[in-house]
């Protein structure tokens, strides 16, 4: 079933009836209506007919403070904390967190627009699946590029209306000043241009609509598959990163002659690459299929995973050999 913030196209308002924003928060109406009245702490905006409506603060609100009242927090003493000296005290008790389903534990998202938080966040999004948390909640791009980010964040999460190559470069930005394993952008409308050349930074780009099922698919499509798998390669993964090697450095890999009696650099080699290619063909069919969206982020989770795995395996065997694995050797 459909959550409350979910859409079959794009919001053209920011504002919401009490009703959604108690169902995405999971506070009834009676509740909220206490909250507002008696602590003050939504300030609704009145339509002429005197309709109370609801701006996507007030959800980011609604759901903080549901869990600090959970936690034992008394609803007078937080309602009229602002969303982040809330989302403070939330991330200082751990609020939000399930109990890990596998060694890697929650997954943690920045999320860089309010919307997209509250859908992220709202009661039943990611229920029975492998866990998220928000550690982070921008509201744009603007206010992103300034903002230092939980050094926990594995996954940067963007929706912008419009792409374009301004987004293009503040993403990439943000990517070189934090260690975040993943992008993910979600966007309404672009020019299939600067679709593919985000595209072709690593950087996972999806156009929206998207059913809650299928997002959280796409997200959780950037997990490593089995990260207690990775630690015996030397690595502690739980994302999956992007390509560390193009196809001309696995081309010229394959070439070389090295000491090693068989053919295992060539072959290394090889099968990153064809892996690397399963792994762009699995996201194009979770992009396009929504029916066998599942089926789909589980390949890329596949291949994606072991395509870093080999990655690793073949800097073992430049390094054994004193193969220089530089895009530019010299």
């Amino acid at each position: 079933m459909s959550s409350p913030l979910e859409t079959s196209q794009p919001f053209r308002s920011q504002l919401f009836r009490i009703g959604t924003v108690s169902k995405a928060a999971g506070v009834p109406v009676s509740t909220l209506r206490i909250w507002e009245a008696r602590y003050g702490a939504f300030k609704p905006v009145k339509t002429a007919g005197n309709q109370r409506l609801f701006q996507e603060h007030d959800v980011s609100k609604a759901l903080l403070l549901k869990k600090l009242a959970n936690q034992g927090h008394a609803i007078s003493a937080i309602a009229s904390l602002n969303l982040d000296q809330l989302r403070r005290m939330s991330e200082s008790l751990g609020i939000g967190v399930k109990p890990p389903l596998d060694a890697a534990g929650p997954l943690k998202l920045a999320i860089v627009g309010l919307g997209l938080a509250n859908r992220v966040e709202s009661q039943n999004f990611s229920a029975g699946a492998t866990p998220l948390l928000v550690t982070d909640v921008l509201e744009d791009l603007s206010q992103a590029a300034n903002a230092s980010f939980s050094s926990q964040a594995q996954v940067l999460l963007i929706k912008v209306n419009t792409l374009q190559m301004s987004v293009h470069s503040a993403v990439q930005s943000l990517l070189k000043k934090h260690p975040f394993s993943r992008a993910i952008v979600l966007y309404h409308f672009a020019a299939e241009a600067v679709v593919k050349a985000i595209k072709a930074t690593g950087v996972i780009v999806r156009r929206e609509p998207l059913s809650d099922s299928e997002l959280l698919e796409l997200i959780q499509s950037v997990r490593f598959v089995d990260p207690a798998r990775a630690q015996e390669f030397g690595t502690s993964l739980s994302v999956i990163p992007t390509r560390k090697y193009s196809d001309e450095t696995l081309a010229r890999m394959a070439s070389i002659s090295t000491n090693v009696l068989c053919e295992c650099p060539k072959h290394v080699a090889e099968l990153i690459s064809q892996l690397a290619s399963f792994e762009e063909y699995s996201q194009e069919c979770l992009n396009q299929n929504a029916d066998d969206a599942h089926l789909h982020a589980y390949l890329r989770s596949i291949s994606g995973s072991a395509r870093s795995l080999f990655e690793s395996a073949l800097e073992k065997i430049a390094a054994h050999e004193g193969i220089n694995l530089s895009e530019d050797p010299v």
